[in-house]
C-alpha cells in the first residue's frame, strides 16, 4: 500500500529547485516517489508508511527551502 502526502514548499522557483527538494525527500526511508512542482509550490510524496513531520521538515530545510504546512 502506498501513502500519498501533498506538501507545500516555499522558495522553489525552477527545475533545479524541484530536483533539490525531490532528492532531499527521496532520501527519507520508505519514500518511493517524489514529484515537485515549482510554480504551485506543491510536492507530492509517495511512501510505504506515514511520513514523520520532523524527517520531512529536516529534508526540506536541508535542501534550503521552507515547509509551509505540517503533515
Amino acid at each position: 500500500m502506498s501513502i500519498t502526502t501533498v506538501l507545500t514548499v516555499d522558495g522553489m522557483s525552477c527545475g533545479h529547485c524541484e530536483r533539490t527538494v525531490s532528492a532531499g525527500l527521496a532520501a527519507i526511508p520508505g519514500v518511493t516517489e517524489v514529484v515537485a512542482d515549482a510554480p504551485s509550490g506543491r510536492v507530492t510524496v509517495a511512501s510505504a508508511q506515514p511520513l514523520e513531520t520532523a524527517a520531512v521538515r529536516s529534508a526540506v530545510d536541508g535542501a534550503g527551502f521552507t515547509l509551509v504546512d505540517e503533515i
